[in-house]
């Protein structure tokens, strides 16, 4: 199996990741109570030119609703396509397979709540055909730094914010999102993002859906347009899924 067809190997694994995730979730949905140390959580990011999708958790061992040490682990896999520079703009397909421990803090403040997160990534990339002039390609170990931010200014709004970023590549990506309570049931608004790496960005302008709640959980989606430096767009869709436990 070659280039593309390869990628959408690299599609189908990270899809089964998240539905396995999914399952997992909802089979653990019984044990929670309204002590939680545990947050499990996955998702998945669909746009023209890639597909990914993750699972992980959050472990406080103190309790989520205070400040103390908090453990995130997670995984991520999936395919993506892009025009290499250095191979005459050439069509490159590449999959990968990444996972990170991030020993970290949480630090709450009635609705205000901030995380950092520092520790090693371990991640595995595979190009076709091989483009040396890209850096993420075989496997590669650094270091992950991230920072998450939820603040609920008034009783109908909220305004999240995530960053991170990688010593491999100088890979990073920024999310900020505001949203109005409607229903009763969500936050809805606008959101933004930008991630990228060496020699590449892209750009997200879109809508979001957060904190759906079910009797198995809670759902976020997100949909809008992608811009990036190879000069091409799209629309995009992001979906996630998070249990208390």
């Amino acid at each position: 199996m070659r280039g593309w067809g390869r990628v959408r190997a690299a599609m189908s694994i990270a899809v089964t990741l998240l539905v396995c995730c999914v399952g997992v979730l909802a089979g653990l949905a019984a044990e929670s109570d309204n002590d939680a140390h545990v947050i499990l959580f996955s998702g998945t990011d669909l746009w023209f030119n890639g597909a990914f999708a993750h699972g992980g958790l959050l472990w406080s061992p103190d309790g989520l609703d205070r400040d103390g040490f908090t453990f995130k682990a997670l995984i991520s896999g999936g395919g993506y396509r892009y025009h290499a520079g250095d191979l005459g703009n050439a069509r490159v397909d590449g999959a990968e397979l990444a996972g990170q421990l991030l020993p970290g803090w949480r630090i709450k403040r009635g609705t205000l709540e901030i995380k950092g997160f520092v520790g090693p990534e371990l991640r595995r990339n595979q190009l076709w055909p091989d483009d040396p002039g890209n850096r993420l390609h075989g496997t590669n170990v650094g270091a992950r730094f991230a920072a998450e931010l939820w603040y609920e200014p008034t009783p109908t709004t909220m305004l999240a914010a995530d960053a991170s970023v990688s010593t491999i590549a100088t890979d990073y990506t920024a999310r900020a999102a505001f949203g109005w309570r409607i229903f009763e049931r969500l936050y809805f608004g606008p959101e933004t993002q930008v991630y990228g790496g060496d020699g590449y960005r892209q750009f997200r302008f879109g809508v979001h859906a957060t904190g759906f709640k079910t009797d198995y959980g809670e759902w976020c989606a997100a949909a809008g347009w992608s811009l990036d430096t190879d000069e091409r767009s799209s629309p995009y869709l992001r979906i996630g899924f998070m249990r208390r436990l």
